[in-house]
C-alpha cells in the first residue's frame, strides 16, 4: 500500500499526519515508533521493548569497545 503524506510545519518542527495508519497498526497517542533508515528511505515500526533493550546493549558495547567494532567492519 502506498499513500502520500504532506510534510507540514508543526511549531518549530516538521511533521506528517499518520492518524489512519497508526490506528490500523493498533497504536494510540503516547505509543512509540522506531524510525529505521533503509536503502529506500525510512521505515516506521512500532516500539518493541525487547529490541530496544538489545539496541541499548549494542550501543553500550560499541561505545566501550570502539576498536573491536572498527576491526569487525574491515
Amino acid at each position: 500500500m502506498t499513500d502520500s503524506v504532506k510534510i507540514r510545519k508543526i511549531g518549530n518542527s516538521l511533521g506528517v499526519t499518520l492518524s489512519d495508519h497508526v490506528r490500523e497498526m493498533g497504536l494510540a497517542e503516547g505509543d512509540s515508533l522506531y524510525v529505521v533508515k533503509t536503502a529506500k528511505g525510512i521505515e516506521l515500526t512500532s516500539y518493541d521493548p525487547d529490541f530496544a533493550e538489545a539496541l541499548d546493549a549494542a550501543r553500550d558495547f560499541m561505545r566501550r569497545n570502539p576498536n573491536a567494532m572498527k576491526a569487525l567492519s574491515e
